[in-house]
């Protein structure tokens, strides 16, 4: 195995030892010295790697944004090519996803938030991309918007422990965020009628 295959065996290794940590214990806990227990890799190999906290963080944020784009791309490319607001329903398979994966890469946006709010100017930039794309695909924006809100708040509360769903009942909510005809009779006879 050459040197590059190496590294970027250890980064992504490092990277899931991070989450594991995340989810476990919260970004307090999130330590070299507690990455290289949890990754067996030695304290040194994640210096090399990473050099600073603040390195380990961008690295889980570029991972949780390269999981989120892929997540988005398979939505797309099946159930959500016949909906009316695809990238709506992307982001609402994204926002479910995301709290479906053990060791979520969703707390790595929240360890940022923590440690780093600066850090989250990349993550702003395509947030605004994203609601463009929201608004030109919307027969009524503010509903769109609400059903964004809705998804992102739903998963973001239930990641940080102050709601708990069933996954019964997130399933449920989920798939009404997600199910365009079910809106329809919402939308504003104004924008609707565009």
């Amino acid at each position: 195995m050459d040197n590059q295959t190496r590294s970027e065996l250890s980064r992504k290794k490092a990277i899931a030892a991070a989450l594991a940590i995340l989810t476990r214990e919260g970004v307090g806990a999130l330590t070299f010295d507690s990455l290289s227990r949890e990754s067996g890799i030695s304290k040194g190999g994640l210096l090399h790697q990473f050099r600073t906290k603040h390195g380990v963080l961008e690295a889980l944020l570029e991972h949780q944004r390269g999981e989120f784009e892929q997540i988005g791309a398979e939505y797309l490319n099946g159930e959500g090519s016949s909906k009316d607001e695809p990238t709506l329903a992307a982001q609402i398979a994204i926002f479910r996803q995301a709290l479906n994966q053990p060791h979520s890469v969703a707390r790595a946006m929240l360890a940022v938030m923590v440690e780093s709010p600066a850090m989250l100017e990349a993550s702003r930039d395509k947030d605004n991309q994203i609601m463009k794309a929201i608004g030109k695909e919307a027969v009524d924006h503010d509903l769109s918007l609400l059903r964004y809100f809705a998804a992102s708040g739903m998963a973001f509360h239930i990641l940080i422990g102050l709601t708990e769903l069933d996954d019964e009942t997130r399933g449920r909510l989920f798939d009404r965020l997600q199910d365009d005809d079910r809106w329809k009779a919402f939308q504003s006879k104004k924008t609707a009628a565009k």
